[in-house]
């Protein structure tokens, strides 16, 4: 790589962090784009990216013998850090133009779920000593900051065994009281679900799984949340019964009745999220959390999930929290527009009715 074509890469990696951006792209045939509060920015004074220009900068990132593994399989999720200064998890692709970069900042510090504007109910999951939990929604929703706030949680109170199954590994967690084994797809590990087996030996007490992509990944989490530990996942749904129903549709029909016992049994919460633009510039989540209650288990056990969503509903007793409830308290209390809120409403209709 030319030295001016490192400068730029590194220069357009400034940029990203000096206006606060959540992502930085580097496609060929466009201009650098940089999002900020869910808005992107044209880079227009750097001129439009070359196909050589995008080509030199995936060697920069991925070094010489990855770049030849993404030339061969066309596509690669990765990381980069700049030490001290920024860490990156990344997606390269090939498409039209040339070579496409996704980059998304990952923070260095862990915030809290104070700080995060969580509900402190997410606490409470992360003392558990067993079961499953989810962070649902869609891509770039905060999934995996939710997740790392809650082994910073475990990490500064319990002297635990905690192990890290990622692709890429995104947090960098520094041990506290807890011992904190991270490890990487095809770096680390071959697989998710290698990785999830071989964790049986490990005398670990707390499983994150960056992703769930295989029914041998959902199988063997499931089955590790019923036998003593604490499994924390993601899945790129929408809601908590759609998350159900896409557990369990995973699994041929034969195996759906056995699928359903164990996660009855197994499953702490589902948490789904969605980062909203604030009135005030920056974005605050709003979010959706049903509560394995006897309740909820008995629907997902009889096959009667298009229940839940009447359960989370009505369920504020118990602790759980409906969007639209979420929408309009943010709402009300001048965080996020109306129009903000019915974007991202489940049900618009009903969010109607609470504004």
């Amino acid at each position: 790589m030319t030295e001016s074509k490192g400068k730029k890469l590194r220069d357009l990696i400034t940029i990203a962090v000096n206006e606060g951006a959540s992502d930085l792209h580097l496609s060929a045939g466009h201009y650098p784009t940089i999002r900020v509060a869910s808005g992107l920015i044209p880079l227009m004074k750097d001129g439009v990216l070359a196909p050589k220009d995008t080509e030199e900068m995936i060697i920069a990132l991925l070094g010489e013998e990855n770049a030849n593994v993404f030339f061969q399989d066309k596509e690669v999720d990765f990381s980069y850090s700049i030490p001290d200064v920024v860490r990156f998890r990344g997606n390269a692709f090939f498409q039209m133009a040339g070579i496409g970069i996704a980059l998304r900042v990952i923070p260095s510090e862990i915030k809290t779920i104070s700080e995060l504007n969580l509900p402190h109910v997410l606490e409470v999951f992360a003392r558990k000593k067993q079961g499953f939990f989810l962070a649902v929604g869609p891509v770039g929703q905060g999934k995996s900051t939710t997740l790392a706030s809650m082994v910073g949680l475990i990490n500064k109170e319990r002297a635990e065994h905690i192990v890290t199954i990622e692709d890429p590994i995104e947090y960098l967690f520094k041990p506290d009281r807890s011992l904190i084994d991270q490890r990487e797809v095809r770096i680390n590990t071959r697989d998710f679900h290698v990785a999830l087996e071989s964790a049986f030996r490990q005398d670990v007490n707390v499983i994150m799984i960056g992703e769930m992509r295989s029914i041998e990944t959902i199988s063997a989490a499931v089955t590790a949340a019923e036998t003593g530990h604490l499994v924390l996942s993601t899945l790129h749904t929408n809601n908590a019964s759609q998350t159900v129903d896409r557990i369990i549709d995973s699994f041929p029909a034969t195996q759906q009745p056995q699928i359903r016992m164990q996660l009855a049994g197994s499953l702490l919460g589902i948490f789904s999220q969605r980062l909203v633009p604030r009135a005030s510039g920056g974005l605050i989540p709003a979010y959706e959390l049903l509560i394995a209650t006897n309740a909820v288990s008995s629907l997902i056990r009889e096959g009667r999930t298009h229940e839940l969503d009447v359960l989370i509903e009505t369920g504020t007793k118990d602790g759980m929290i409906d969007m639209n409830r979420s929408l309009s308290e943010l709402v009300k209390r001048g965080e996020i527009t109306p129009d903000s809120a019915y974007q991202h409403s489940f049900n618009p209709k009903g969010l109607e009715r609470m504004l």
